[in-house]
């Protein structure tokens, strides 16, 4: 009964507040929708691409603002104060504003490297707004970390954020895959990539839900330690494997332009995979040795 009053009392306390919208953060949030709303609409009247990048642009620009929106209408309810109670909800806001801002990005740095052309004017337009999709949400991110100095409790800090850029860079490396199917030897390195990714969001949403992490049958912090080791073992494999199967004998074409040469697509598999192992290492380093706010286990 005491949760339950507990709960009741704090739903008392959610209100409809459309001043939200008026502040810095809310017009920022507003801007953030539209741009990508705008930018997403763009680049699908463009016409499909076939190709892998075109996909994950197209569901960065869908992703962002819905989550966006999502943080904008529970803000504006102040529902967050029933969120409070089972989550930190500046921490979880930060982290989400961060991870926005590495997925914007990267789009348009990859929609600029693969589209973009002095004659082709509407790729041009849509590169642009894809640019002001990404300052949008990084202005999101100094305002939050260096202006209003917020301090996050998991996803927002380094142990958390660490998680986030090893599932966003493992989808970088999935959206590079090419050319694997007819070697062995790199299915199973595409197996190895496979593995790690889909526990790193239960181990991130665990740690959100601070709740849900008290009522775990076992030690998450032993078990996230289990999990880094066998990452780093995982991805030293495929760091030597993927290089070796797949450039052996194959150099690099004499043209080999960078927006749709397959072996340079094949060229940043191996290189995110060095990115992804010298994560996982700094992860699992910081993590023995309990520093920079990594649990020691």
């Amino acid at each position: 009964m005491g949760i339950i009053n507990s709960i009741k009392e704090t739903l008392s306390k959610a209100v409809f507040t459309p001043s939200s919208l008026l502040s810095g953060r809310g017009g920022l949030h507003m801007a953030q929708i539209l741009l990508s709303l705008v930018t997403f609409l763009l680049s699908a009247f463009r016409g499909k691409s076939t190709h892998s990048y075109w996909n994950y642009a197209m569901f960065t620009w869908a992703f962002c603002p819905i989550m966006t929106l999502i943080i904008t209408i529970i803000e504006m309810y102040k529902l967050d104060i029933v969120l409070m109670l089972c989550l930190d909800w500046p921490d979880f806001t930060t982290g989400m504003a961060m991870s926005s801002t590495l997925m914007t990005v990267s789009v348009a740095i990859t929609f600029v490297n693969f589209y973009a052309c002095l004659t082709c004017f509407y790729s041009l337009i849509i590169c642009l707004f894809a640019i002001l999709v990404g300052v949008a949400y990084t202005l999101e991110v100094v305002k939050d970390k260096i202006c209003d100095k917020k301090r996050g409790s998991y996803l927002a800090v380094l142990p958390g954020f660490f998680k986030v850029l090893e599932a966003f860079v493992s989808c970088m490396i999935f959206v590079s895959l090419t050319g694997y199917r007819d070697k062995p030897a790199l299915i199973i390195c595409v197996i190895a990539y496979i593995i790690p990714f889909p526990i790193l969001p239960l181990i991130i949403a665990t740690n959100i839900l601070k709740k849900l992490k008290t009522c775990l049958p076992f030690n998450l912090d032993r078990f996230v330690f289990i999990f880094l080791v066998i990452s780093v073992v995982l991805y030293i494999f495929a760091a030597i494997v993927w290089p070796i199967f797949m450039f052996r004998n194959n150099p690099r074409p004499s043209d080999c332009p960078p927006s749709y040469c397959i072996w340079a697509i094949q060229f940043m598999v191996a290189f995110f995979t060095y990115v992804n192992l010298i994560l996982f290492s700094l992860d699992l380093v910081f993590t023995l040795l309990g520093i920079c706010g990594f649990k020691r286990t």
